[in-house]
């Protein structure tokens, strides 16, 4: 209806000149003193030729719209399939159309060259600089004073920027490396606090974890990769206190005493590069972390959602139930 609508509206301009030709015909007839007749039953008949020809040319534009709207992206490809115009003007737009999905095509080719070489940069850039920091951090395992510590201490966060930069690399890759398998947790969970052990002790920091007993099915490597910014984010932000990993009923929950997030900031934590009012107090946060944990947890098919309360502290939890219920 709204296309016929639409229909009647564009050719208006054509159905009052019919009406205005009739009006004119009547009137000269009239002064004329000719029978009205003569004009009343031409006008019957061309009323009724007009309407079957504006039937048949909607008809005409209702089947060129259908396979129109039927197009929903417009590629070179796809303009072979377009309906041909039936006017010069359809014509023009055609190869306008045409003419400009080709520069569209040729410009995102060349874009995708620069992103990919750009991918491909900063992931060797990536792997390199691993080199260097294993390296260093050889070389201060035989160290034990309080500066080797600090140093270790900031190493390992350096590694774990490294991975963060890696892990955004290859979130939107067109290749994945998710293998999924039967995991213990306790098993993960013990390999990603083993890594802060060092920042634990500097921070004198208590951690409370009972092994949880508990097998899923994930991607070890990436699962690791999320409890390890969970545990880094902890420690960031508690300056006393304690770190506690439990589970509460099918949710896996990091806990921590620290600075907490503001009621205003908590629906937005995990947002791309969102830093909030913690952000701000630490001019080093990228507002990538919790970001790129969401964004592992959906592509695991794990829930993840956050409750906070300033001055009191954070609990992340992981929804491990929802992974089964998915993929069942």
């Amino acid at each position: 209806m709204k296309l016929f609508k639409k229909y009647l509206k564009q050719n208006l301009k054509g159905i009052l000149l019919f009406i205005i030709f009739t009006v004119i015909f009547g009137i000269v007839f009239f002064l004329y003193k000719i029978t009205l007749k003569a004009v009343f039953y031409p006008a019957i008949l061309c009323a009724v030729v007009g309407i079957a020809f504006l039937i048949f040319d909607y008809l005409s534009v209702l089947k060129k719209h259908k396979k129109l709207s039927e197009i929903d992206k417009l590629t070179s490809s796809m303009l072979d399939s377009m309906p041909q115009g039936n006017s010069i003007e359809e014509t023009d737009y055609r190869n306008l159309i045409k003419k400009l999905t080709t520069e569209i095509s040729e410009l995102e080719y060349k874009k995708g060259l620069k992103y990919r070489d750009m991918i491909d940069y900063y992931t060797v850039w990536a792997h390199q600089i691993k080199t260097p920091i294993a390296s260093m951090q050889i070389s201060l395992q035989n160290e034990d004073s309080p500066l080797s510590l600090r140093l270790s201490s900031e190493l390992f966060r350096i590694e774990q920027y490294v991975e963060m930069v890696l892990a955004f690399l290859r979130l939107d890759s067109e290749s994945t490396d998710y293998v999924f398998k039967e995991h213990n947790i306790d098993d993960i969970i013990r390999s990603s606090v083993k890594r802060f052990s060092a920042e634990f002790i500097e921070r004198k920091l208590r951690l409370e974890y009972t092994p949880l007993n508990k097998t899923i099915v994930t991607d070890e490597k990436w699962f690791s990769f999320v409890i390890e910014q969970l545990l880094s984010n902890a420690l960031k932000y508690t300056r006393e206190g304690c770190i506690k990993i439990y589970t509460d009923g099918d949710k896996l929950c990091i806990e921590d005493t620290g600075i907490g997030i503001t009621p205003s900031d908590l629906p937005r934590i995990f947002e791309k590069g969102y830093t909030g009012y913690n952000g701000r107090l630490d001019k080093k946060a990228s507002g990538l972390g919790l970001y790129l944990c969401s964004r592992i947890c959906e592509n695991l098919r794990i829930g993840i959602s956050a409750r906070s309360e300033v001055d009191v502290g954070t609990v992340i939890s992981l929804d491990l139930e929802q992974y089964r219920l998915k993929t069942e």
